[in-house]
């Protein structure tokens, strides 16, 4: 049996397009081993967000053949879009598949090994390059879809995540062309997953007992917009897309099983009053909501082209927190994007202080070639970006502690996920709806009788020393029956 070893860069998204092509090649009678074993095929899922994720996927290819000169190295994913120059002359790659092609690997993958398009040369990978090295690579380019135009939605059937918590791709692509964003050349014009494909492999995970989906995709807030549209250029419409979202969940909240529902990253326009109103009535929909601010300046969010103002977003956490009782809401922040002055960014820690997130994702700006951002004027010095960047880190980390510190001696809820070695002992570690971490000590009762993916009911009871997280004490009936 022929063995394939797979390595993930990048986004949820492709770790769950990786699931799905490690599910093709298990299917095809491939065994799978780690990316540090050698195998006949290695499989690479690229990321290009940045330029160091460019350079860590070439860093993996050739590693790959390196490993293992006589195997069959595929690079797939949004390097190979966004970089066929560089992808057509690299003689690390023998097969090269785009975004839109990844549940056709294995397919692809005979029709390369049978000779179509052209004989492998040279398993060593020192063959002279030709001009037609990129065609050879793409099979004559049936291994990519032109995504400039709007193409269909490559329908996927995860069967069996792997994980406590599964990921469901929603959709694809992104229409927003942020200035400092390479995706949508990456991913293409946005396209949706029918519900009834959504439903039908929900309903498939659910009975393998998954309790807990995360609605993911590019720009999983356009979901559905595209379906009633007459031409490629398909504008934002909250109220449009955000009841087809709606309309979605409420389908998949009837599915048995199935008692979480929680939303990955989200544009902030989506949050009107009445898509707030619409989740809130959905007991099964966490409270946690990942609204990308990326700059609290309105200077630096027109320079970035997002489509809203600081105010529009606070707007939206307000309705947020008028809903629910303290929603956690976290956010992503770039630092030291081109021009953000000292006053600008003074402008934006002031607006995280007011809007008070569980959470920060903190980025220092990195030059992305092929962004209108990196030919902009004013590029900040990298030690002014780290000091930036620290200063929000500090501030993420005392807004996270006393987010977490509201629920100590509370009641609560925790999925549990894994058993995780900690500085204080060998624990059960999980989440609540609002994605607080905790912490159950394995040894002895209850701990040693829990497994994974139980839902355990019980009291966070303080800080865990040297974790981002709070201890929990599973709550024990009197039958000795646990949570």
């Amino acid at each position: 049996m022929k063995r394939v070893a797979f390595h993930n860069l990048g986004c949820k998204v492709n770790s769950y397009e990786l699931d799905i092509m490690r599910q093709k090649m298990e299917e095809h009678g491939y065994i799978s081993v780690p990316f540090e074993e050698e195998a006949e095929v290695y499989v690479i899922n690229t990321c290009t967000v940045t330029n160091i994720a460019d350079r860590k996927s070439r860093q993996m290819i050739h590693k790959a053949k390196k490993r293992n000169p006589g195997a069959v190295v595929i690079a797939v994913g949004c390097y190979v879009e966004t970089d066929p120059a560089r992808v057509g002359t690299d003689s690390s790659i023998d097969l090269a598949i785009g975004n839109n092609k990844k549940a056709q690997i294995a397919e692809l993958l005979d029709e390369f090994l049978a000779g179509i398009g052209g004989e492998k040369e040279n398993a060593g990978g020192e063959a002279q390059e030709e001009a037609g090295s990129l065609d050879r690579r793409t099979l004559g380019g049936r291994t990519m879809t032109d995504l400039t135009h709007r193409p269909d939605y490559e329908d996927m059937q995860l069967e069996d995540p792997g994980h406590t918590r599964a990921f469901v791709k929603i959709q694809d692509g992104c229409n927003q062309f942020c200035t400092y964003c390479i995706i949508p050349y990456a991913r293409g014009r946005i396209r949706s997953r029918r519900p009834g494909e959504i439903l039908k492999e929900i309903r498939t995970i659910a009975d393998k007992g998954i309790r807990e989906v995360v609605l993911t995709g590019i720009h999983v807030s356009s979901y559905g917009l595209e379906w009633d549209a007459q031409t490629d250029a398909v504008k934002f419409d909250p109220e449009k897309s955000g009841a087809y979202l709606l309309d979605l969940m409420d389908r998949i909240r009837g599915i048995e099983g199935i008692e979480r529902i929680r939303l990955s990253s989200l544009e902030p326009r989506i949050m009107t009053e009445s898509f707030v109103r619409g989740i809130a009535a959905m007991p099964e929909v966490c409270p946690h909501f990942h609204l990308s601010l990326q700059s609290g300046c309105n200077a630096t969010l027109r320079r970035m082209n997002r489509h809203y103002t600081t105010e529009e977003f606070l707007e939206s956490v307000k309705h947020l927190r008028r809903y629910y009782e303290n929603p956690a809401v976290t956010t992503d922040v770039i630092v030291g994007f081109p021009g953000e002055s000292n006053a600008e960014f003074e402008e934006t820690v002031r607006f995280l202080e007011e809007v008070n997130f569980y959470e920060m994702h903190v980025f220092k700006y990195s030059v992305r070639k092929g962004t209108a951002a990196a030919a902009m004027p004013v590029q900040i010095p990298e030690p002014v970006k780290s000091a930036r960047s620290d200063i929000l880190l500090e501030m993420t980390q005392r807004q996270s502690e006393q987010f977490r510190a509201q629920f100590i001696g509370k009641q609560d809820e925790l999925l549990l996920e894994e058993k995780a070695q900690m500085p204080f002992g060998l624990c059960w570690r999980g989440h609540t709806k609002r994605y607080v971490e905790g912490y159950i000590l394995c040894e002895g009762d209850p701990g040693a009788k829990m497994e994974e993916g139980q839902l355990i009911s019980g009291v966070f009871t303080g800080a865990a020393a040297r974790a981002q997280g709070l201890m929990f004490a599973p709550l024990v009936e009197r039958d000795g029956k646990i949570g």
